[in-house]
């Protein structure tokens, strides 16, 4: 029994390797998750700041618990976008990395319309920051790979 790769959607897009980018966006969401648990132990336990969001007792419990798993979250829900526009949109990384720029300035401006310290502010800002450059970047150069590597499937490769 052969396996045969479905051929190339029209309009010019490229297959998507999907296992390949689904596999990085859970290792996006890890590294995304670690990036958060980082970040709240710098300006939480360094710098004895507190952080804006996620609040301390937030449905997920500890602040440090909510901004894991929310950062987790958006590094899957970013895998899932690249997803659909690798499959329907031409120059799908290009918008990706519009998309997830924007998202990561609303992201990082956020801590800015609350009433916390100028410090808190900040290094809340920076944490998301951080956090939406790391997934920006990871699932960008995954999303690369699974379409070369569903390019090389539809020519026969390993």
């Amino acid at each position: 029994m052969s396996h045969t790769s479905p051929p190339a959607p029209s309009g010019g897009r490229s297959a998507v390797h999907a296992g390949t980018l689904w596999a990085g966006g859970a290792a996006t969401a890890l590294v995304a998750a670690l990036i958060a648990l980082v970040g709240i132990l710098v300006v939480r336990e360094i710098f004895d700041t507190p952080v804006v969001y996620p609040p301390d007792d937030g449905p997920l419990g500890s602040q440090t618990t909510a901004l894991m798993v929310y950062a987790a979250v958006a590094a899957l829900l970013a895998t899932a976008l690249a997803h659909v526009l690798m499959l329907t949109t031409p120059r799908a990384l290009s918008f990706f990395g519009w998309i997830m720029g924007l998202v990561t300035v609303i992201v990082t401006l956020a801590p800015f319309v609350t009433d916390a310290s100028r410090e808190s502010k900040i290094g809340s800002a920076l944490i998301y920051l951080v956090i939406g450059v790391a997934i920006t970047s990871l699932i960008s150069g995954v999303a690369r790979t699974a379409r070369r590597r569903a390019a090389t499937d539809r020519r026969g490769g390993v």
